[in-house]
Parts: C-alpha cells; structure tokens; sequence
C-alpha cells in the first residue's frame, strides 16, 4: 500500500527558472534543480560541497532526452568542471545528505545503481562512457542506499524527468492482463499496448504494418520513418516491430503508426473481449 507524501519547493531565487531545493518530508537527503546559467552562483549554498550523486540534462542533435550521470566528494566542484566539458546539458539536479551521512563508497553505489536504473528503463539516452564501478557497502548501508534511491526516483518525477520511471506502470499480472489492448490488422499489424499516465505505451515486439497506405498523413509517415531511422522500429524476420516499449502521446497515434492508415485509437485499440478502449474509459470513470 502507498501513502501520500509531502513535498517541499523551494525556489532559492524567487523564480520558477532559478534554483529550486526539493525535500521529502521526513527523509535526511536533499535536492537541488540548478539551471546551467545558475551554477556559478551556488557558491551561496555551503552543503554543494558535500558528496553526493548528480544528473545533467539536455538533449541530442535529434532532440532526444539525454542524461549524465555522476557523483563527486565536492558537488559544486565537479559541476563547474562540465562548464568546460560537457555541452549538452541546460540543467543539473543533485541529491546530497542533510546530515553529511554520505561518503563516498555510497555515492558511488548509488552513481551504479541510478545509472543501471535509467539504462534498463531506458527513457533517456545515458551520455556516460563506461559502466560506474559499484562500490562494495554492508548490507545495512545497502538497504539505507536503497531507500535512498526510491526517494530520488519521486523527487527527479517531481522536478520533471521520468528518467528512473518505467515506461509501464507496475501492476499485478492479473491487472496487466486486464487492461492490456490488441490491434491485428491488415499488412502484418499485431500489436499490443498499454494506456499510462505518459500516454500510450507500445509494448515490445509488437508488429508493424509492412507499408502504409498513400491516404496517410505525411507526417504521421515522417515520424514512421523516425522511428525506423533511431531504431525503435526493426526489421526482424521479416517483420517489422518495435525493438522496445515505446511510449505514443495518443492512442491514435500509436494505431496510425502500427496500422499504416488514419485510425482512430480509442476505437481501434480493444481488449481480448473486444472492448473499445473508448468504453473501457468509459467503463472506469
């Protein structure tokens, strides 16, 4: 069972694009959203030369979300050193210890571990080079990093990257079961998806049409041909299917990218009783 959970802002200079310090009531870490035009300025907040882990934000030549992610013994240095070398990134948040808990066989567990996470989630492209070495801690510290992991993951969603969260909600097999939709149509389409609080999650392996139809929308073909081209959508068998979950902003679009025609999602996406997806919304409310 969850419990709601108090979050505190709150905003270092009076500005919804300035620094922001976020805390989770009743836990002993702390983080700070810090625009990249802001850094030099934190001179101002003695605890940035703390340990802690760090994520700087941005995105590629293709737009694509990208993240690095870090830690350092002095925080505020090592930020100042991707000044000079790191250029993709317009944004950083850092998580350190209020009560300077964290030394640096933790900070590295948790660099290993959040970058194992957003890999394996796979939502952003992870700028680092190599695999963080994971520090070797006793088990209760283990159980303490953990727990300190989980509390990231809520603050990061909270500050606006979905970097640690899957793609699919986490349900019961039964539940997955139940509000899992199909689409099999013309061409080769066979597909399965889920909706989310993102949008519409395409699952794994779901297959697409082998061509599409010349009524369909040209950019509604363009962003086809992007998925191809970044690789979410392969050529396996002889079919062509997603490589990964992906997540769709609509329902519709998703059909109209499996199908290779203009369709209507909420009509088109059906349980295996043959339930719309419009009255399965319908249903629930």
């Amino acid at each position: 069972m969850k419990f709601g959970k108090t979050i505190k802002l709150f905003l270092i200079d009076g500005e919804p694009n300035g620094r922001i310090t976020c805390e989770l009531s009743n836990w002993t870490g702390k983080a700070y959203k810090i625009p990249r035009i802001k850094i030099k300025e934190c001179t101002d907040r003695p605890d940035l030369t703390n340990p802690g882990v760090y994520l700087l934000f941005g995105k590629d030549e293709t737009d694509k979300d990208i993240v690095y992610i870090g830690e350092a013994e002095i925080v505020y240095k090592r930020l100042t050193q991707h000044l000079t070398q790191k250029d993709f990134w317009n944004e950083a948040i850092v998580f350190i210890s209020k009560d300077e808990n964290l030394n640096k066989a933790h900070i590295k567990y948790l660099e290993n571990r959040l970058f194992e996470i957003a890999k394996t989630v796979n939502r952003y492209k992870v700028d680092n080079n190599t695999t963080p070495t994971q520090s070797s801690i006793a088990e209760s510290d283990r159980a303490e990093m953990e727990e300190f992991i989980d509390n990231i993951k809520i603050l990061i969603n909270t500050l606006g990257h979905k970097v640690f969260e899957d793609k699919i909600e986490i349900k019961t097999q039964q539940q997955q079961a139940q509000e899992t939709f199909y689409i099999k149509a013309a061409r080769g389409a066979d597909a399965q998806g889920v909706p989310t609080s993102d949008g519409f999650v395409v699952i794994k392996g779901s297959k697409v049409a082998s061509s599409t139809v010349p009524s369909m929308f040209q950019n509604f073909k363009q962003l086809r041909n992007k998925l191809i081209g970044n690789v979410v959508i392969i050529l396996n068998n002889g079919n062509l299917e997603f490589s990964e979950d992906y997540v769709f902003s609509s329902p519709s679009t998703a059909a109209i990218i499996i199908m290779g025609r203009t369709a209507n999602g909420l009509s088109e996406w059906k349980l295996k009783d043959g339930t719309t997806l419009k009255d399965f919304e319908t249903e629930k409310k």
